[in-house]
């Protein structure tokens, strides 16, 4: 069995190969039963274990198994250890035997921003020129790089909480080639920008839906329990909402915080990124249309990236 590296991920992975092999995925056959959660006492707090699996169906044209293992120890800050970590072991779908252990969380990094990017490109208005990336965590270099590989943006403006934050992800994108500017007026770049994209773990809305203007295009990542939230209830009213699935509806901040609050409802949602890239659902028309994504990840997404890793590693 392969054991596949972060940098060896970040060495074979595109976002334009990832982006159009996620989309093939949920257009494909892939099996996705509900992720296991399993709460781990602890003597100082509670831990999490998660499983996701997944595997290709009789239809697909090749056959493979995943299971994605992440553990989530919230007091390991103090320990200067990573809160989340994880592995993605691949198998053959044929046979079950084991093909490769993935760094999970890298590989979650990357399918978390490039499924953003695929809804982006099937909802965002096509001529947007202006980003906005809200947060300045780990996810952030991936999903502005994510995005712009979809979009030919003219300014790319990244605003956190701590500036030195924004500036730190501002210069690593910089030495890739990418010119990101580092915002300090959230409303004012807001209220400018075609697309904005949040990857926060905030408690209270920090995007406002009255500052959203016509065409744009809002990608909720973060927010990722019932307690969080990224979004206020205006800016789903305002917008045409999708949701990677429909465990978005359960899962995760800011539409299922409003569902559950009775300040929205479920039918109102427009469709899930499968529909949409099987075509079963419009996307954005170009008549001001505000649009808004949440995702709260799925296996689909972790499959369909290890299987291109694989074939990456593997080209014979």
């Amino acid at each position: 069995m392969r054991v596949i590296s972060a940098a060896e991920i970040d060495r074979l992975l595109t976002f334009p190969a990832l982006i159009d092999a996620l989309d093939g995925a949920f257009r494909g056959d892939i099996v996705t039963p509900v992720r296991h959660h399993h709460e781990i006492e602890r003597p100082a707090d509670h831990a999490t274990l998660l499983l996701m699996p997944a595997w290709t169906g009789p239809a697909a044209p090749e056959a493979f198994l995943g299971t994605k293992v992440v553990t989530v120890y919230p007091s390991n800050g103090s320990l200067s250890l990573p809160s989340v970590m994880g592995t993605y072991l691949l198998m053959n779908g044929s046979t079950g035997a084991p093909l490769a252990a993935l760094d999970g969380a890298r590989l979650t990094a990357w399918r978390t921003a490039a499924a953003s990017a695929l809804a982006a490109r099937k909802l965002g208005h096509p001529h947007g020129k202006r980003m906005l990336m809200v947060g300045s965590g780990a996810l952030a270099p991936f999903l502005i790089k994510a995005h712009s590989a979809v979009r030919d943006f003219e300014d790319i403006a990244i605003w956190g909480r701590r500036r030195e934050g924004s500036e730190a992800v501002a210069e690593a994108l910089a030495a890739e080639g990418i010119t990101v500017r580092v915002s300090d007026d959230l409303e004012g770049d807001a209220r400018q920008a075609d697309l904005i994209s949040c990857a926060t773990l905030s408690r209270e809305p920090i995007v406002m839906g009255r500052w959203l203007k016509r065409d744009a295009h809002l990608d909720l990542v973060g927010a990722f329990n019932l307690a969080m939230r990224e979004a206020d209830d205006e800016a789903l009213h305002r917008a045409r909402v999708f949701v990677d699935t429909e465990a978005a509806l359960k899962e995760g901040g800011d539409v299922a915080v409003a569902i559950k609050a009775g300040a929205y409802e479920a039918d109102k949602i427009a469709g899930t990124l499968a529909q949409l890239c099987r075509g079963e659902v419009a996307g954005a028309n170009e008549d001001g249309e505000i649009t808004l994504f949440k995702s709260v990840g799925t296996a689909i997404e972790d499959l369909a990236a290890a299987m291109l890793v694989w074939h990456l590693a593997n080209p014979s």
